[in-house]
């Protein structure tokens, strides 16, 4: 046996799954990457195309292998990463609240109309 320790070690205590919790949401209020419990599928898919686009940039020699495949010069292609950052993933899907709050609006609109 190549662990020292007891066996019932090995189960977490609750105070560890609080203190790992609380890690946890220090990591992410920290750093935007992590994502939170709210996190959008559209916002995780930004935050992973941004980060790839940022590994490409940083990492000269595939910035270099991506230049070489494409025919282009690497600055070239770093430009076109750094303008790909800027929405990766196309435009934010409209978020429920403002499509209920814009056909509320839009229904008050309608029977004001209706009043005249």
């Amino acid at each position: 046996r190549l662990c020292s320790a007891p066996e019932h070690d090995t189960m977490a205590t609750q105070s560890d799954r609080i203190n790992l919790a609380s890690q946890i949401e220090h990591l992410q209020a920290k750093y935007v990457g992590t994502g939170h419990s709210d996190l959008s599928k559209f916002e995780w898919a930004v935050n992973i195309h941004r980060d790839s686009y940022a590994s490409y940039i940083g990492h000269h020699n595939l910035l270099s292998y991506m230049a070489l495949v494409q025919n282009e010069s690497t600055g070239r292609v770093k430009y076109e990463f750094l303008q790909k950052m800027l929405l990766p993933c196309g435009v934010p899907p409209a978020q429920k609240d403002e499509e209920e709050d814009a056909a509320m609006a839009e229904a008050a609109d309608s029977e004001a109309g209706s009043d005249k």
